[in-house]
């Protein structure tokens, strides 16, 4: 039978490492893990806790463009590099 299924990121990697280890399909890793579970009968994992992560001001200056956060990153590799240049 095939069916949608969306499973989480974390688990989605947990499954692919062990069809990884066990030279299985992941298709078949995710059917036995399943088939183990239920006959297990144990009950599902109690819900995560929600994670807050609180805002926080980055204060940058009004002028500030996201767009130019790679030339930043330049100018400040260069100013470290000319801090280590021996002075001649």
């Amino acid at each position: 039978m095939r069916k949608t299924l969306t499973i989480d990121d974390d688990l989605a990697g947990m499954l692919q490492t062990m069809a990884d280890q066990k030279g299985q399909s992941f298709k078949q890793v995710v059917n036995d893990v399943l088939r183990a579970g239920m006959e297990a009968g144990g009950a599902a994992s109690p819900p995560r806790p929600e994670t807050v992560v609180p805002a926080q001001s980055l204060e940058l200056q009004p002028d500030y463009n996201p767009d130019k956060l790679n030339q930043l990153l330049d100018e400040l590799e260069a100013e470290e590099l000319a801090r280590k240049q021996p002075m001649p």
